[in-house]
C-alpha cells in the first residue's frame, strides 16, 4: 500500500521500520522539527527521522500542518492512507479527508481510557491491571474515532513506563500491519462511557510526596522511568529513585526507617517504601549498596520533597 507517515519517538519509529519491512511503500515522513536536547543541548533529529533518512525515505518536517503549503505537500504524495503513532501534531480535516482510507491512527490504550498524550504513564499511575493498542479510524476529536483492531497488554507488578512502552510499541507495530492487509474493514465506535484522558507527564509532577500513601509512590517510581524520574531531597541534595518497592513500616512521612544494603525505608503516609536504585544529580544510577557507599545516611532523618 502506498502511505504517509507520521510520528516521531521511539515508539513510532517501531512501526515504521514494521510497516517497511511488511513492503508498504512509505512514500513520505512527516516528523517533528529537530531539538535541542541533553546536557549539551545539541540538537538531534527523532528516532523516526533516524530510521526513514537510513532507508532513504523522504522527510518531511513542519511545524504545524495547517497552512496550505504543508498539506499540498502531503497531498501530492498520493498516498492511499496516512498511519499515524505518537506524531505531536493535530492533523486538521484537511489532511484527514485526503488519503483514501483516511487517516489512522497507533493508541497506546483501551479506548475509551486513557485519551491523550500519556497514556502509558497515566496507567501505570493509575493502578490499572491491564491496557493495551487501539488501532483507530481518526476523526477531528482527540483519540475519539471508531476502533478497526485492538490488543490487550498485561500491566505487571514491576512494570516501569519503559518496560511497557517497549511491548505496547511492538504490539502496535503487528496491529498495524494486520490493519493494512485487511482494508477496507469495519470499525466499531467507542464507548460513551470510561471515558478518561492522560495528560502530559509533566516535571513538576516529578518530586515523591512522602505524605500520599506508599503504594501510590511506587507507582509514580514506575510511571516516570525514564522520564522525568520520581525526586526527592536529602540533606539539600537532589536525587532521584529508579527502583523502589513496598515494605510494611511506621512513621512520620518521609522519616528514614532504615538505611543498609538493601536499600533507604522511608516511611509515607501510609505504609513505607524501601529506595533500591537511586541517582546523584549529575550521577549515574547507584544501587543502594552502592549510594550508601560514602554517604552517611542517619536512621531518623528525614526526605523532602524536591523542588518542582
Amino acid at each position: 500500500m502506498r502511505l504517509v507517515f507520521a510520528g516521531t519517538p521511539a515508539f513510532a519509529a517501531i512501526a515504521l521500520r514494521a510497516l517497511v519491512a511488511a513492503g508498504h511503500e512509505v512514500v513520505l515522513v512527516l516528523t517533528q522539527p529537530d531539538r535541542a536536547s541533553g546536557r549539551g543541548m545539541a540538537v538531534h533529529a527523532s528516532p523516526v527521522k533516524q530510521l526513514a533518512s537510513a532507508a532513504e525515505i523522504e522527510v518531511f518536517q513542519p511545524p504545524t500542518l495547517k497552512d496550505a503549503a504543508a498539506q499540498d505537500r502531503i497531498r501530492a504524495a498520493g498516498a492511499e492512507v496516512v498511519v499515524v503513532a505518537a506524531y505531536g501534531l493535530i492533523l486538521p480535516q484537511p489532511v484527514l479527508d485526503m488519503p483514501r482510507f483516511g487517516c489512522i491512527n497507533i493508541h497506546a490504550s483501551l479506548l475509551p481510557r486513557w485519551r491523550g498524550a500519556a497514556p502509558v504513564q497515566r496507567a501505570i499511575l493509575a493502578g490499572d491491571t491491564e491496557t493495551g493498542v487501539c488501532i483507530m479510524q481518526m476523526d477531528a476529536g482527540l483519540d475519539s474515532g471508531p476502533v478497526l483492531l485492538s490488543a490487550r497488554q498485561p500491566i505487571t507488578l514491576d512494570d516501569t513506563a519503559s518496560t511497557l512502552h517497549d511491548r505496547l510499541a511492538e504490539q502496535g507495530a503487528r496491529l498495524i500491519v494486520e490493519v493494512l492487509a485487511r482494508l477496507p474493514m469495519a470499525a466499531c465506535p467507542q464507548a460513551i462511557s470510561g471515558i478518561s484522558y492522560a495528560a502530559k507527564v509533566s516535571k513538576s509532577e516529578a518530586p515523591l510526596d512522602w505524605r500520599l500513601p506508599a503504594v501510590q509512590l511506587e507507582r509514580q517510581v514506575r510511571a516516570f522511568n525514564p522520564y522525568p524520574g520520581a525526586t526527592f531531597s536529602l540533606d539539600d541534595n537532589l536525587l532521584k529513585v529508579w527502583r523502589a518497592e513496598l515494605v510494611a513500616g511506621r512513621g512520620l512521612p518521609g522519616e528514614i526507617l532504615a538505611a543498609d544494603q538493601s536499600g533507604l525505608v522511608v516511611a509515607c503516609g501510609q505504609g513505607a517504601l524501601r529506595l533500591t536504585e537511586i541517582q546523584r544529580s549529575g550521577g549515574k544510577r547507584l544501587s543502594a549498596a552502592q549510594f550508601l557507599f560514602g554517604t552517611q545516611v542517619i536512621e531518623g532523618s528525614h526526605c523532602r520533597l524536591s523542588p518542582s
